[in-house]
């Protein structure tokens, strides 16, 4: 569900950038009161995780479409909505800049669909409620399906309202929500079963991960190595091996604009769009999760290109240039994730305690 910078206007991704800004803005404030060296490398290591669990999209029965883990809700159970947030703002601001996963007109965008309306609404108003009553493993199976399809539908149709505003004539608002819905809420389900596995697991090994979460309490000095060596292993299989059997049908996003305007990517305009564009070309040295092409002077040979499909169409798609994506990816969100903590950190230390 990652927009490019197509299917937006700019004063829609000025809007959508500022409205992002305050809310991390926001987080950042709030997270100062829980912020501790606890906390940093499990930012780092979520924000890790997560990368390299949207590098695999699983395949949707009987749609020809597939979704990816959000992971916005994940991040809110495990960090707290407010270091949720800034996590998975790292998480997108890494794949748009180094990978163009994104457009960069469209980060506020996406930041706000992935991660506001999990960690702000679905988190808070679904997935708390139903777990106050105490935490079994029904009900964390029970609040992290419905939280993830509640928070992936309005994530949905936050696209479908922003390619309205931005007055995109080739996706009309109808027949663009009727398809962008359903979709999203097979992903949703999917999701869910993650989010809930996932959960469970840490639930196991460290339930008071969960609970300071949920309070907004510091970890303090709880031992969490069990949990960060896990969360850093998966992140590691999913980026590095797992990614080659990522599904190669068209996203829930693109698969919805197929069969409503009949392509899969809109023209972008020039101007802002086109240096933007420009920008990510230089910034992203993994394209698509992959080693650049080279460029070529003459047109290859029938057969040549005739392998070279062939060889695109493999599944699994093994590939040195996508694990070499997944693990300097995961790496990079890890270390800007953790910086992004280990900044909040630095200001709690310097602002002066105004109540003694």
């Amino acid at each position: 569900m990652h927009m490019a910078d197509a299917l937006i206007s700019p004063v829609v991704g000025g809007t959508m950038w500022a409205a992002t800004a305050g809310a991390a803005a926001y987080s950042i404030k709030k997270v100062k009161n829980e912020m501790d060296e606890n906390k940093i490398p499990l930012m780092g290591v979520m924000g890790a995780f997560i990368f390299a669990a949207q590098m695999i999209n699983f395949t949707i029965p009987g749609t020809g479409s597939s979704g990816h883990l959000g992971g916005g809700l994940l991040l809110a159970i495990l960090l707290g909505p407010y270091a949720g947030f800034l996590t998975m703002a790292a998480v997108l601001t890494i794949q748009a800049l180094f990978f163009a996963d994104g457009g960069l007109l469209a980060l506020g965008c996406n930041i706000f669909n992935l991660g506001f309306f999990s960690c702000f609404i679905a988190y808070p108003l679904i997935y708390k409620l139903i777990i106050a009553k105490g935490y079994t493993r029904k009900r964390i199976w029970g609040a992290g399906m419905l939280s993830a399809i509640i928070g992936l539908q309005l994530g949905a149709f936050g696209v479908v309202l922003e390619t309205l505003l931005s007055g995109k004539t080739e996706l009309p608002f109808g027949t663009f929500v009727a398809l962008m819905q359903p979709i999203h809420l097979a992903i949703g389900v999917v999701e869910g079963l993650v989010v809930a596995a996932v959960v469970s697991f840490v639930w196991k090994q460290r339930p008071e991960i969960i609970e300071k979460a949920a309070l907004g309490q510091p970890m303090g000095s709880l031992s969490i190595k069990k949990v960060l060596t896990g969360l850093a292993i998966a992140a590691v299989l999913f980026g590095g091996i797992f990614s080659w059997f990522a599904s190669a049908n068209p996203d829930g996003l693109e698969w919805s604009m197929f069969r409503t305007a009949g392509v899969e990517e809109l023209e972008a305009p020039d101007g802002i769009h086109e240096t933007l564009a420009k920008l990510q070309e230089k910034t992203a040295f993994l394209p698509d999760y992959g080693f650049k092409a080279p460029e070529t002077a003459s047109e290859p040979a029938a057969k040549d290109g005739e392998a070279a499909a062939e060889e695109s169409e493999a599944w699994p798609a093994v590939s040195g240039g996508t694990s070499t994506a997944g693990i300097v990816g995961g790496v990079l969100t890890l270390a800007f994730a953790a910086l992004i903590g280990f900044a909040v950190s630095l200001v709690k230390k310097k602002k002066p305690d105004l109540t003694a």
